[in-house]
């Protein structure tokens, strides 16, 4: 009866063995199983083959979970594998094997670390599974943590508590990290390429935990996958750059030639239109057109003398341009740089335009400067395109200015011969005149200006290229502008002058017309008379305009005269009187006098002149009247009028 039921027992045992083996059981209930079989009574039958039978059972379980774990590894391998081939995204593909090592070792966290040059040390690329935002980013050092033993050794490293692990030089900082993720145990293995770590892959648990040789061996496999992605995805990177560079510097090439083809077309048609000899205004305009901007040529004191824009430009710089405006002086250190490189440069730049110049030479000598104002940068072919148009200006300015020159010799000569007192060969002299249009047997004018800055000889430079009647003679002789011309034209004569005057010397110039002449043997006398007046107007302070020969009959006649002991008596007995009042008191009733005068007699304007009440004007007009007499008589009020104006001029007033 007892052996039945041993029987029965051992047979019930063996059911349930194959039956937990088949649902697949885990070890604990197998080794609960192993206990059950083992606190059976000794005498029990084949209890010593039932311990042995769960023991095999044991084995073979073990058998079949390390197996599924490297079937379990396998899978992750080949589809770490498949998505190395099929997921170009870096990014994405580490995170995918991040994630798939936690997931294959059961670990809690898990990151991949990559080497970057630029900060000598290994920063995190992907995590997963952290809860610490300072986790996903991490900065090892290549001689700090477990980083310094896979580096050193290449191999992967193991701890069962990172924190209290001795084997390492710790980081502050990655500890901190640790512990506010609460790491305990962690391996990493390294990313090798060529025998080179260039990066680590890490798991880690919140608990101390042993990593068996399988875990690590498949990590390894992962990490080796990771870094075929990272270099693959540097190769591909370093391709495209290339690319990139090749595509662009094929760009270029395509861009350099199209600039080198325009160059040679814009030379070209330069050259063209030198050779026919077109105008300045002509090929001003054509470079403003090449340079798609505008252009300015202007003479050596920056005033403008020709201008051309290209078609649809619209820019302020180039109408706006003021020889003494904001732009001055950098446009003047512009043009000493110009001049002593060779080259043009680039004078200023505003919010929308930029203004390039280059200086014009001709010869030895800097006849002007050219501007360009464009809204975009020249590249350098450009650049010397705007240059040798300069070149051509150059040119074209110097054989202007060598055929005004032939031309002005001739004027030059011929009206010196006129002005001479000799005059001689006075019929040949006409002729002469004739063929430059001038007729002398008509009326005619001279026009003489003198100017504070610059000097003549610049302001007949403008003169010669202003709108002046091509019949006028005109030439600098000592220091002043000299014009002959018909009376009839003499008014747009003085216009033209006044304007040019005005625009470089502002109102520091002076100037005379004379009254008709009619016969050219009279031009000798009439210009020295007017030569004579010229400092008269200086004194009287007549500058700024040019004044009519009769405004200025009644000053030229007493300075004409040599007799300066009668003038001296004329001053004494209108006005000497007054004079002496003013010495003896210190007052100023013949400044007071003279500033009546000039305002018409209107005591009112006059006191405002002077700043005094009027009443205080009349009182002094009372007192000044009662030491030169009553000037109620017109005559008499010029007579005062012209003394007191000498009187000023003989005292350098």
């Amino acid at each position: 009866m007892a052996i039945a039921m041993d029987a029965d027992v051992a047979e019930r045992l063996g059911e349930e063995l194959v039956r937990l083996l088949h649902r697949g059981t885990t070890p604990q209930e197998l080794s609960a199983l192993l206990t059950r079989v083992d606190v059976l009574p000794a005498a029990t039958s084949r209890k010593a083959d039932l311990i042995e039978l769960v023991r095999m059972a044991m084995a073979t379980h073990n058998r079949l979970d390390v197996q599924q774990q490297r079937e379990s590894g396998m899978l992750a391998v080949i589809e770490s594998a498949r998505d190395l081939s099929s997921r170009l995204n870096l990014p994405e593909l580490l995170r995918t094997v991040v994630s798939r090592a936690r997931r294959l070792l059961g670990s809690q966290v898990a990151w991949l670390s990559a080497y970057d040059p630029a900060l000598d040390a290994f920063h995190v690329l992907a995590s997963d599974g952290a809860l610490s935002k300072g986790t996903g980013a991490m900065l090892a050092a290549r001689d700090r943590g477990i980083v310094s033993v896979v580096v050193k050794t290449a191999l992967p490293f193991t701890t069962t508590d990172y924190l209290h692990d001795t084997r390492f030089p710790h980081d502050p900082q990655l500890d901190s990290t640790f512990r506010d993720e609460g790491i305990a145990a962690v391996v990493g293995v390294p990313l090798l390429w060529e025998g080179e770590v260039i990066g680590l892959l890490f798991v880690a648990d919140r608990y101390n935990r042993t990593h068996t040789t399988h875990h690590i061996s498949i990590l390894s496999t992962l990490a080796t996958h990771a870094a075929v992605a990272i270099k693959n995805a540097m190769a591909f990177e370093q391709t495209n750059a290339a690319l990139r560079s090749s595509e662009a510097a094929h760009s270029e090439l395509e861009r350099h030639s199209r600039s080198v083809q325009a160059a040679a077309e814009a030379h070209d048609q330069m050259t063209s239109l030198l050779a026919k000899g077109s105008p300045l205004a002509t090929i001003c305009q054509a470079v403003a057109q090449i340079m798609q901007g505008d252009v300015l040529v202007l003479d050596e004191v920056g005033q403008i003398v020709s201008r051309g824009t290209a078609d649809g430009y619209a820019g302020p710089g180039a109408a706006a341009h003021d020889p003494h405006g904001n732009h001055s002086d950098a446009l003047m250190k512009a043009l000493g740089n110009s001049r002593r490189t060779g080259r043009s440069v680039l004078a200023y730049e505003t919010s929308d335009e930029s203004c390039r110049l280059n200086a014009v030479i001709g010869g030895n000598d800097v006849l002007g400067s050219m501007l360009l104002f464009r809204h975009e940068p020249l590249d350098s072919v450009a650049v010397r395109t705007f240059e040798r148009s300069a070149n051509i200006i150059g040119i074209v300015l110097l054989s202007r200015e060598r055929a005004e020159a032939s031309q002005s010799r001739d004027q030059s000569n011929l009206l010196r011969g006129l002005l001479s007192p000799r005059q001689d060969d006075l019929n040949q002299l006409c002729e002469r005149a004739d063929h430059f249009g001038l007729d002398l047997t008509r009326p005619t004018s001279i026009l003489l200006m003198q100017a504070r800055a610059p000097d003549a000889s610049h302001l007949i430079r403008r003169m010669r290229s202003s709108p002046l009647p091509t019949t006028a003679l005109l030439d600098e002789i000592d220091g002043v502008l000299t014009v002959l011309c018909a009376t009839t034209r003499a008014d747009e004569v003085r216009r033209s002058v006044e304007e040019v005057a005005r625009q470089l010397c502002g109102t520091g110039y002076l100037g005379v017309l004379s009254r008709p002449l009619a016969q050219p043997s009279e031009i000798p006398a009439l210009y020295a008379s007017l030569r004579r007046a010229l400092p008269v107007l200086d004194r009287i302070g007549l500058g700024g305009h040019v004044v009519g020969q009769n405004e200025l009959a009644l000053y030229s006649t007493l300075f004409d005269s040599h007799d300066q002991a009668s003038l001296k008596a004329f001053l004494e007995s209108t006005i000497g009187p007054l004079r002496a009042y003013d010495h003896k008191r210190g007052s100023s009733l013949a400044a007071t006098l003279l500033d009546y005068f000039d305002c018409n007699q209107n005591a009112k304007a006059a006191a405002e002149r002077l700043g005094i009440h009027v009443n205080t004007m009349r009182q002094r007009l009372s007192t000044a009247e009662g030491l030169v007499g009553h000037w109620g008589n017109a005559l008499r009020a010029l007579e005062l009028h012209v003394a007191l104006r000498l009187w000023v001029l003989s005292n350098g007033q």
